[in-house]
């Protein structure tokens, strides 16, 4: 009796060392990815280290830890590519179901990018369109965030986006919907809605060297208007003097009664004569 107590006391406390290793061995992995460096050869493109053998699956709880988990690769691939971040993130987001997608739980597939002919790496079924198409699968999920890098640069189809400002997240947004990207009709406003919702604009941002993110707004009649997200801190008359704008036009614009103002507020600024 006591030899087959001291036998369970000693797999349970094997079972308890096993499950701590791993743990630890995620957090570990997670940190390494967030805090993935960049290594640029002649041409600007981010060098990866080889892909695992091994498939390594993140398990995401919720939008706020994907953007965590996957912001600083998403900036990576923008500094290397020039695809905004904001882009990469809300499509990770929405074709992912932040991470935890059915088919990007089993392939690491965080952009539903399928095979296409060409693909010679490894793949997986899955019904989506059609029954049991064929998706391409990574071990690592920064080699699905390179693949779309990749996917988007490579094909003509999708050249006209490179000519648009690299904040302009909506012009981005529209731009993928026309190249055929996705067939949704609401695509863009699904991408829009997140990166404002989350405020990955900053993810930009910080890439371009901006303080604030510029946005670009188009009224019912047609006018464009470049845009300031309200930060802390910011006044009125602090917003006025970096845009070169009264207060009281500032206010005229935006029809406000008051100088009082709320953290992530959109405020119209100017009007954008850059894309006139």
């Amino acid at each position: 009796m006591r030899r087959t107590l001291l036998f369970a006391t000693l797999a349970c406390l094997v079972l308890a060392g096993c499950g701590s290793k791993r743990r630890a061995s995620l957090e570990k992995e997670r940190q390494a990815t967030r805090s993935q460096p960049v290594k640029t050869n002649d041409d600007t493109r981010a060098e990866l280290p080889d892909e695992p053998a091994r498939f390594r699956y993140f398990p995401i709880q919720s939008p706020e830890e994907y953007i965590a988990t996957f912001g600083d690769i998403a900036k990576n691939e923008m500094a290397a590519y020039g695809i905004p971040a904001s882009i990469t993130i809300a499509q990770g987001l929405l074709e992912s179901g932040f991470g935890q997608g059915e088919l990007t739980r089993k392939t690491n597939n965080h952009f539903g990018i399928k095979c296409h002919t060409g693909w010679d790496g490894d793949y997986a079924h899955h019904d989506d369109d059609e029954k049991g198409e064929c998706f391409r699968k990574y071990n690592h999920p920064m080699y699905s965030f390179r693949d779309h890098s990749i996917f988007l640069t490579s094909r003509s189809r999708y050249a006209s986006l490179f000519e648009l400002r690299k904040n302009d997240y909506r012009g981005w947004a529209r731009g993928l919907k026309e190249a055929g990207y996705a067939t949704d009709r609401r695509y863009p406003q699904k991408l829009i809605e997140l990166i404002e919702r989350y405020d990955l604009a900053r993810l930009d941002a910080e890439i371009l060297g901006e303080k604030t993110p510029l946005y670009t707004e188009v009224t019912a009649s047609g006018e464009l208007y470049e845009t300031h997200r309200v930060q802390p801190g910011d006044t009125l008359y602090a917003i006025s003097r970096r845009y070169q704008i009264s207060v009281e036009e500032l206010m005229r614009l935006n029809q406000l009664n008051s100088s009082a103002l709320s953290i992530g507020q959109l405020l119209k600024v100017r009007p954008d004569n850059t894309n006139k």
